[in-house]
């Protein structure tokens, strides 16, 4: 994936400013893929450059709110349909996981214990975004919906494996 791609599918629902896109990514991709102020406003120049995005409306400030060309929509669902994810995934927790027998079983515990944790605390931090969400039936909400959902069971899964695999140390 691409903040290319991604910028392409917000703007897919509607028009919207960089600070909009901003404030979107805050609350629905940052947790599955994360971009700066300065990233999603150098990737928007880049865009408008090769139309797949035009300037549809400045406003105070030089504000500017962009919308999607057709071309832009193609390049989206070529994307969507042609491309093949990335499935290549490297996990440096489950590297270290690997590696924990060189550490005194009481430190190896604890580093799942702390995995386990983080994964209540993150698990928690994903419900308290769901709640705050007014969660429509436009494409957005219903895809970001279900990509929230793997958030939260990928961080059930994960706590309730270290708890397993911390009880396995001996």
């Amino acid at each position: 994936m691409s903040l290319r791609h991604a910028l392409l599918g917000l703007l897919s629902e509607h028009p919207a400013s960089g600070y909009d896109l901003l404030k979107l990514f805050d609350t629905s991709l940052a947790n599955v893929w994360p971009a700066t102020q300065s990233q999603i406003y150098t990737e928007l120049t880049k865009l408008a450059a090769t139309g797949l995005v035009a300037v549809g409306a400045e406003g105070q400030r030089g504000r500017k709110e962009y919308t999607l060309t057709d071309e832009g929509l193609a390049e989206l669902r070529r994307w969507l349909t042609e491309t093949t994810p990335n499935r290549v995934a490297r996990s440096e927790v489950l590297l270290r996981v690997f590696f924990l027998g060189v550490l005194p079983p009481d430190r190896a515990r604890a580093f799942l214990v702390e995995l386990a944790d983080a994964s209540a605390r993150e698990y928690g931090r994903l419900r308290e975004l769901d709640e705050s969400i007014p969660w429509g039936d436009n494409g957005v909400s219903v895809h970001g919906r279900i990509a929230l959902e793997f958030g939260l069971r990928f961080n059930a899964m994960r706590r309730e494996w270290a708890e397993w695999a911390a009880s396995q140390i001996r």
